[in-house]
């Protein structure tokens, strides 16, 4: 067949730049052509499939492309309609996958009981389908247990006041306390008998132990009311903190809590003002900054949380204007209490929080912050975590050193008031949750690399995981969670979508794709059998009469014919090399003049058909005479191929 793409551009090279005016006159033609080209002269595979289904015949081959098909592409009532068709005519098909694909149909459509019966089977036979039963997480956590060396803060530690903070700048750590004895003695609070909190400083040795007594910070930092967690920026003059609302009307009600901002001049910090994203109706506090001091993160139990309180961070403009808070989302935030951020200079989120699994009370967790959005959540176990409320935690990522706010005792039942540990941390922390999928696609047929696929991972609420693309080589990686299984679907223009379960409990795994061509050009040399997945025309041993199962593959064939009258075929015969070879050319030219048969027969004229029988003189692979080869690989040598020749 003579297309329009080929004749054009066979004209413009020939005729060459003298004739330009006359090649742009004819523009609005050629465009027409390409266009139909591109809309009619290509065969595509599901209407290739559909219309020898639709004709009565049946394999499961055919059933299981026709489901596959409308299932990749959502039509979820026809991938139930073939599925079911597929179970009716083999209730165990071979590639088990489809009993998961037709369960996904058939939730999508609603019939759930189905669906779970479908899904169970495909369980029954797949050990692997998920790891969430086998999530222990009293087992995750011992795994990063046994980490840190923990003491008290000497000269801090007071069971009968309440100390609590993280920050170090240089040699000296800011916390916020009730160590104000005269307060104590004249001024006590009725929120629980002790003095407000006040901040205070202390100076450290390279431990971490304190050297000389606490100073309490000068000047208008300190207010009659509460404040605490204070944070500064790198050049230490500006500091974040917690203060209780002071512009409350009735200070006897609960006080909501709020953050202010102090600037240091002539080595005097100024009267603090309170930040934009306060509020007198839900409290802001507890600040952190990242490592670049231009995000703000902070607690907060403003309107649209997902709980008590959540995590939210804000842009610190050039200007110091605060952007609009944005929650941190429910991979930290939960419907109990997210508290005390911290951010490392590594870009590590560390945060307290009651509502993820944690050994009892508020437990500190840890998360990446990275580029795209955030690593995988991790309880950083005991003993840092107890069973108490264990927060205000902070580390030095050059020293592995920090600190821990806690009101735990000695013994598990008594009573007594936060106060600040310190610890060297001895080993980094486990990622537990840390997999990797990893794999190549290539093209079924030439088994060359596919640049662009796009690969999906789903979960089993069909709600998307992740996505990437492979790389020039065919090669794509993609981070998982190991405790989870996923579907892992490869897809591209102009070819089958195809798609595998992985496996939970492994951290690594491969999963490859050959993904075969569904629709490609009706240019000279197209072998149609590669495209309708043809690989053979099976014969009774030493015969050539049309089996019943190869009809079916010839109806693929018959329908290309049907639908486009203007092409011709080659259709060729070859053998393995497995007997003689002057017998096997005469068998396979039988072959080939009997499948060309059965299409005239079915109403192709016998002037579209040639018929060749190579016999054994094109071997696919090395198994020529007297070379021992397995079933498979001679195998590959008996096929057959549909050539367009015109």
């Amino acid at each position: 067949m003579k297309n329009s793409i080929t004749l054009y551009s066979f004209l413009v090279f020939f005729i060459g730049l003298s004739n330009i005016a006359l090649v742009h006159g004819q523009d609005k033609k050629m465009e027409k052509a390409a266009e139909n080209y591109e809309k009619l002269d290509y065969v595509n595979a599901q209407k290739i499939y559909l219309a020898v289904a639709e004709k009565g015949h049946q394999s499961e081959e055919l059933f299981t492309k026709l489901a596959n098909s409308y299932y990749f592409n959502a039509q979820y009532d026809q991938a139930v309609k073939w599925y079911g068709n597929l179970f009716e005519l083999n209730p165990n098909p071979e590639n088990d996958i489809v009993y998961l694909r037709y369960s996904q149909a058939l939730k999508a459509m609603g019939d759930t009981d189905k669906a779970s019966e479908y899904y169970d089977v495909f369980a029954s036979k797949n050990d692997h389908v998920t790891g969430k039963k086998a999530r222990n997480y009293a087992d995750i956590i011992e795994q990063n247990s046994g980490r840190y060396d923990i003491k008290t803060l000497q000269k801090v530690y007071d069971e009968e006041k309440i100390s609590f903070g993280y920050f170090k700048t240089g040699n000296t750590l800011y916390y916020a306390s009730t160590n104000d004895t005269k307060t104590l003695l004249n001024k006590r609070s009725a929120w629980d008998g002790l003095s407000f909190l006040s901040l205070y400083s202390i100076e450290l040795d390279s431990l971490n132990q304190a050297l000389g007594h606490s100073e309490k910070l000068t000047g208008s930092l300190n207010s009659k009311f509460h404040e605490s967690s204070p944070v500064f920026t790198a050049d230490n003059n500006t500091m974040y903190f917690t203060r209780s609302n002071i512009t409350a009307k009735n200070r006897k009600d609960d006080q909501k809590l709020k953050i202010y901002r102090s600037e240091k001049i002539n080595n005097k910090w100024q009267k603090a003002e309170e930040l934009s994203i306060n509020s007198d109706h839900f409290s802001t506090a507890h600040p952190a900054l990242s490592p670049n001091g231009t995000k703000l993160y902070f607690s907060s139990d403003r309107p649209g949380g997902y709980g008590a309180s959540d995590l939210y961070v804000s842009t610190i403009n050039t200007d110091g204007s605060i952007g609009e808070p944005v929650n941190l989302g429910p991979e930290i935030n939960t419907r109990g209490k997210e508290t005390f951020p911290f951010v490392s200079a590594d870009h590590e989120l560390y945060f307290s929080s009651d509502g993820h699994f944690g050994l009892g009370g508020l437990d500190v967790f840890y998360i990446k912050i990275k580029e795209d959005g955030f690593g995988n959540l991790l309880n950083v176990g005991a003993p840092i975590n107890t069973y108490a409320d264990d927060f205000a935690f902070g580390i030095d990522p050059s020293t592995r050193r920090g600190f821990i706010s806690s009101n735990r005792a000695e013994t598990e039942g008594t009573f007594v008031y936060d106060n600040i540990y310190t610890f060297l941390e001895t080993a980094p922390i486990i990622d537990v949750y840390f997999a990797q999928i990893q794999g190549l696609v290539t093209d079924k047929q030439t088994g060359q690399p596919i640049e662009g696929a796009n690969i999906v991972l789903t979960d089993s609420d069909n709600k998307i995981y992740k996505q990437v693309l492979t790389n020039h080589q065919g090669f794509y990686t993609v981070e998982t969670d190991k405790f989870d299984s996923y579907f892992v679907k490869a897809t591209k223009e102009r070819y089958d979508s195809d798609e595998h379960l992985s496996k939970a409990n492994l951290a690594h795994q491969r999963i490859d794709f050959q993904l075969q061509t569904n629709e490609v050009p009706l240019a000279t040399g197209t072998d149609l059998a590669k495209v309708l997945n043809i690989p053979i025309i099976y014969f009774d041993f030493d015969k050539s009469d049309i089996r019943k199962d190869a009809q079916v593959e010839l109806e693929k064939v018959l329908a290309v014919l049907d639908q486009y009258p203007n092409i011709r075929l080659e259709i060729r015969s070859h053998t393995d090399s497995r007997g003689n070879d002057a017998y096997n050319q005469k068998l396979s030219q039988r072959r080939a003049t009997s499948t060309l048969k059965y299409l005239v027969d079915n109403g192709i004229p016998e002037s579209r058909l040639q018929a060749v029988g190579f016999g054994e003189s094109r071997l696919v692979n090395k198994c020529s005479n007297g070379v021992p080869c397995s079933a498979e690989e001679h195998q590959e040598n008996r096929r057959s191929e549909f050539i367009i020749i015109d």
